[in-house]
C-alpha cells in the first residue's frame, strides 16, 4: 500500500492517499514494519532517485510509528503459516505493538494471520464510517 501511494500504481494509490489522509488527521494510526521502510528506501531510489526516496522516507517515520523487528519476530516468521518470509515479518511486527489490523492488497497471503486483516477497500470504508 506504501508503494502505491509512493510510485503513484493507479488505481490503488487513490485508496492509499485516503488512507493516509485518515492517518495524517488523527483520525487513524499507522504502522510500518521497520524491514519495509528499508524495501521502500530502495525501491524509491531506484524509481525516483536517492533525494526523493529520502524525503519519502521522512515522510513516512514522521506520520507512522515502526513496528519494529526482532529475533523473536524472525524466528516466529520462520515457523510453517506463512508462504513468504517477508509477509511472516510484517505480521510478526504487527503483533508485537498490538496493532488492531494490518492493511494488505495481499490478504490472500495473511490466511494464517492471527491479526485482522482488511484490503485497502475494506479498512477505508470502516475508518470512513467512523468518521461520520
Amino acid at each position: 500500500m506504501v508503494l502505491d501511494l509512493l510510485l503513484e500504481r493507479e488505481p490503488h494509490s487513490r485508496l492509499a492517499s485516503r488512507l493516509f489522509a485518515h492517518v495524517e488527521r488523527g483520525t487513524a494510526s499507522g504502522y510500518i514494519c521497520a524491514t519495509s521502510i528499508t524495501t521502500i528506501y530502495y525501491l524509491a531510489t531506484k524509481s525516483r532517485g536517492r533525494e526523493a526516496a529520502r524525503a519519502e522516507i521522512e515522510r513516512l517515520v514522521r506520520i507512522l510509528e515502526v513496528a519494529p523487528v526482532n529475533r523473536a519476530g524472525l524466528e516466529a516468521a520462520l515457523e510453517p503459516g506463512f508462504k513468504d518470509f517477508e509477509d511472516g515479518v510484517v505480521h510478526e511486527a504487527a503483533r508485537n505493538v498490538n496493532v488492531d489490523a494490518i492493511v494488505t492488497r495481499n490478504v490472500a497471503d495473511f490466511r494464517s494471520a492471527l491479526t485482522t486483516v482488511y484490503t485497502p477497500a475494506e479498512m477505508l470504508t470502516i475508518l470512513d464510517q467512523q468518521a461520520s
